[in-house]
């Protein structure tokens, strides 16, 4: 740990703009804890943190408010702020693109803001970005679902890196984490396997907030801290799930439609790595999973595992587009029947093992995507020379212990 860097990240960024530690739930609404987003705080204040700045929101269609406005449209009638550019991750502002893709630059037709597209754009690339937009200040307000794969974790800390290269302040407003923050799960990222799916290691399930992410990215990551701020929410605790916050679920990606997705797909989206169908082009992406030949055995080897807080069904299914378009498959459907103890990373390993010795055409995607995905070869090395379910995880746990402890240093919430 750098003791100087944790120094500046209180001292400087982070102590600037944090609340008070959030308490019990104060007002319900339908039986659910009423939280209090970074946003809906920040907006509460008055725009006070935000007064005399030139700001750019990195944003998607997650960025909404409790009543489900748009935070750009509400900042944008707003004189209280300079709202002068928008910044597009994958699937852009607007979200109008699939997986691998993005909007492009383009004037927003409701604000007339120009909007920028910051999709695999990072170092001085995406500096250069910020520079031509104006902005003195970003602000990152983007919900995201847990996993060390879904990108938008990694466009915050690209953000990070260019905004202190261009010399601007950066800002996250914070949103709950939909599967908990109680755990860290998974492996943890070997830096040979990093990519854009994975820059830093850090657990395929992190369990962690994305302010508390930018903490620990500055703080243990950046080799030149940015000058950060986040805007914690009130009202969320580590071990609620999304629908038990009151807030509207946006779908972050085309393909995560429900809270019920985000729930598995720390541990099914491993399925990418594979020839296997994930799910895609179908209502169930990412719990329905399979491929032409598979059948009932595959779930009768999955359930004969005994995993915690989940079952098995056999299942067929045609997608609509991806893998086996247009062609009926054989496979399971995960069912999760206790999320208190469902540990998606182990039940994505279970089904990677049971799934190789019940179907024989299982084979993983020639680039080695799961490498990637796992963030190292040894899941897939462990898998094809016969190891268990058991053996796959305990292999991990060393570093998963380590990742866990500096962890606990970034922690906003109880």
């Amino acid at each position: 740990m750098n003791v100087s860097r944790r120094g500046l990240l209180v001292a400087g960024g982070a102590a600037g703009v944090t609340a008070a530690a959030p308490g019990r739930a104060g007002a319900h609404e339908r039986g659910r804890r009423r939280v209090r987003t970074g946003f809906d705080r920040l907006a509460a204040d008055g725009y006070a943190a935000l007064a005399g700045r030139r700001v750019g929101v990195v944003t998607n269609p997650t960025g909404v408010t409790s009543e489900v406005r748009h935070v750009v449209d509400v900042m944008h009638a707003d004189e209280r702020v300079d709202l002068v550019a928008v910044f597009g991750p994958e699937h852009g502002f607007r979200g109008t693109a699939q997986a691998g893709g993005s909007e492009g630059r383009y004037d927003d037709p409701a604000t007339g803001l120009p909007v920028y597209d910051t999709y695999l754009k990072s170092g001085r690339a995406l500096a250069d970005v910020f520079t031509a937009s104006g902005v003195d200040t970003v602000v990152f307000d983007i919900q995201d679902v847990g996993a060390r794969f879904y990108t938008y974790i990694w466009t915050l800390y690209d953000c990070m890196v260019a905004a202190e290269l261009a010399g601007k302040r950066l800002m996250v407003l914070d949103r709950p984490n939909p599967v908990t923050g109680r755990a860290a799960l998974g492996p943890v990222l070997d830096r040979a396997f990093a990519t854009f799916v994975g820059r830093e290691p850090i657990a395929q399930a992190h369990g962690m907030t994305v302010a508390e992410l930018a903490r620990l990215f500055n703080a243990e990551f950046l080799q030149r801290p940015v000058e950060l701020a986040t805007v914690r929410m009130s009202g969320w605790r580590r071990a609620d799930f999304f629908d038990g916050t009151g807030l509207p679920w946006v779908p972050p990606s085309p393909n995560m439609p429900t809270p019920d997705t985000a729930l598995v797909y720390s541990g099914t989206c491993l399925f990418e790595g594979t020839n296997l169908s994930e799910g895609r082009g179908t209502t169930r992406p990412f719990e329905l999973l399979g491929a032409e030949g598979a059948d009932r055995r595959w779930a009768e080897a999955a359930n004969a595992l005994e995993l915690p807080g989940v079952r098995f069904r056999e299942a067929y299914f045609t997608p609509t587009f991806s893998k086996f378009q247009g062609k009926t498959v054989g496979g399971v459907q995960v069912h999760v029947t206790d999320r208190e103890v469902f540990d998606p990373v182990r039940t994505g390993i279970g089904l990677l093992v049971t799934a190789k010795r019940s179907w024989s055409g299982f084979a993983w995607r020639a680039d080695n995507w799961i490498d990637k995905l796992t963030g190292s070869a040894k899941v897939r090395t462990m898998i094809d020379a016969g190891a268990g379910t058991d053996d796959v995880v305990g292999a991990w746990e060393a570093d998963l212990a380590a990742f866990r402890a500096v962890r606990r240093e970034y922690l906003l919430y109880r």
